[in-house]
């Protein structure tokens, strides 16, 4: 396959979302435990100290911008497929076989991904762009993320956000997960669905580790 097939054929769009998908899950892995730091009952000590090091090092900074790139490039393909699919069904099925077909997660890749994305964009603005724009490698103090998430998930409406874009990230990974090894060729009946059981015990573990993170700052559990 040329890099032209892989940027302009479908195949060549559900490879590069299967990898970049696969990247972006690693990365929901560290972040979680990241996060989970908050429930040390150290005052935030151990959360503060994982996120100045992602924060400072040169390492983590390097691999986040491959992050961003992922994001971009996941975000993009998609899009690209789902426009490509919706032109090649410009015709609906005669039969709607709604779930007996497929999931309606599946279904809705493409609304739950927008769902994702606008919430990213909150979290970023929230978190990410105040702590790095203070912080820097020579710039500035970095901010005190721990009590910046105090503050901020006390507030009702912030949490119902939040948990609602865990929900849609949840729903995501579900079809996602097993989706991305589908496409790279793991693809036979025992494979299936161990994978569809990973996946489903996955999306579930990281959207509701992600959505008490809010919940356990305003209800003072942390």
């Amino acid at each position: 396959m040329t890099w032209k097939q892989v940027f302009s054929t479908s195949v060549g769009n559900k490879l590069i979302m299967a990898l970049t998908g696969i990247f972006l899950i690693l990365f929901l892995v560290i972040h979680a435990a990241l996060n989970a730091c908050i429930w040390a009952m150290d005052g935030g000590e151990m959360f503060n100290k994982g996120a100045h090091f992602m924060g400072s090092n040169v390492v983590p900074r390097i691999l986040e911008i491959g992050l961003f790139a992922g994001f971009i490039l996941h975000i993009v393909q998609s899009y690209k497929l789902t426009i490509k699919n919706k032109k090649a069904r410009s015709v609906g099925y005669e039969v709607d076989y709604g779930n007996r077909g497929s999931k309606w997660y599946s279904r809705s890749m493409a609304l739950l991904g927008t769902i994702v994305l606008l919430f990213l964009v909150i979290h970023l603005t929230d978190f990410w762009y105040p702590n790095r724009s203070n912080q820097g490698f020579l710039l500035g103090e970095e901010i005190n993320l721990y009590l910046k998430m105090q503050d901020t998930f006390s507030q009702l409406w912030v949490v119902i956000v939040y948990v609602a874009g865990c929900i849609s990230l949840g729903y995501h990974l579900a079809h996602g997960f097993q989706s991305a090894f589908k496409t790279l060729g793991v693809h036979n009946k025992r494979y299936h669905i161990m994978l569809s059981s990973l996946g489903l015990g996955f999306s579930i573990v990281i959207a509701v580790l992600f959505a008490l993170m809010p919940i356990s700052f305003y209800m003072g559990w942390v």
